[in-house]
């Protein structure tokens, strides 16, 4: 399909850089161009806004948000595939802009601004790192407004997940600083290379008009969510005695946010845990 990728052209490529896909780097190259359309039809993006794609790998989904007329800055860590996108982009896609950064998504501190701040976050994400490179992004580019990855669906559902649901934990309420998430879509196994063992979702999030909190607010709400849910089965006043320093100062700082001792993590929403932050600040 002319501009985009196709299985045969997705095998080639890989054949060529000699790369074979790894479940170490959580890799599977999607091969099906009405796929990829319909992933950027779901982003729904502001026309000539600029993307983030993280892990672009041979480039299918990157030729579709160029395709649509979006300026995108591509963060790869393989060498060899960050080298060969440019070349791919200027055989199918000649007058596409494309900037292409050769780096560890989770180490990224700072984007080139050739096309400006990007506003929008999408890509196939690595399934095994899925989580920690989307809060590290979200938090690091808060130019971002709106967020559609695909990933296994499971993270998607917990992303997604509301209080007192069994997939409900940290992910979900760290994810709920920046805006609302829901699952966007399907995406069938078949339309990878390799065919993956697990399903996939597209998971989405617009952002907040502004942060709930101070980035020290964040700071430390993400700190008590992440104590909260490392003992999800005790209560909070227990689970949350280290960081005070002991159980009576919990109870304390959580009555005085306005919280019971006794529930526990999977109970509380994020605005709950920033008004605890706020005390404890």
């Amino acid at each position: 399909m002319a501009g985009l990728l196709g299985p045969a052209e997705v095998r080639d490529l890989a054949a060529l850089l000699d790369v074979t896909p790894t479940k170490k780097l959580g890799q599977n190259f999607v091969h099906d161009a009405n796929t990829v359309r319909r992933i950027v039809a779901t982003a729904a993006l502001p026309p000539g806004s600029t993307v983030l794609e993280v892990g672009p790998g041979l480039g299918s989904l990157t030729l579709g948000l160029l395709e649509a007329g979006h300026p995108v800055v591509a963060v790869e860590l393989d060498a060899r595939l960050a080298a060969q996108l440019p070349l791919t982009v200027a055989e199918l896609q000649p007058t596409a802009r494309l900037e292409v950064v050769h780096a560890d998504a989770l180490r990224v501190t700072s984007l080139p601004e050739v096309f400006g701040e990007p506003t929008s976050l999408v890509a196939n994400l690595p399934y095994n790192i899925s989580v920690p490179v989307l809060l590290h992004l979200l938090a690091r580019f808060p130019s971002i407004t709106r967020t559609l990855v695909m990933v296994q669906a499971e993270v998607g559902q917990r992303l997604a997940a509301g209080p007192g649901s069994k997939i409900y934990g940290s992910p979900s309420v760290k994810a709920a600083w920046y805006g609302a998430w829901g699952l966007e879509g399907v995406v069938s196994r078949q339309v990878f290379w390799p065919v993956p063992n697990v399903d996939s979702v597209l998971v989405g999030m617009k952002a907040r008009a502004s942060a709930p909190g101070s980035e020290a607010e964040r700071l430390r709400m993400f700190a008590l969510v992440d104590a909260a849910f490392g003992q999800r089965r005790k209560m909070l006043r227990q689970a949350l005695a280290e960081l005070f320093g002991s159980s009576a100062a919990a109870t304390a700082a959580l009555e005085a946010a306005g919280l019971d001792p006794t529930a526990r993590g999977e109970q509380l929403v994020m605005q709950d845990f920033l008004a605890l932050a706020r005390v404890q600040g």
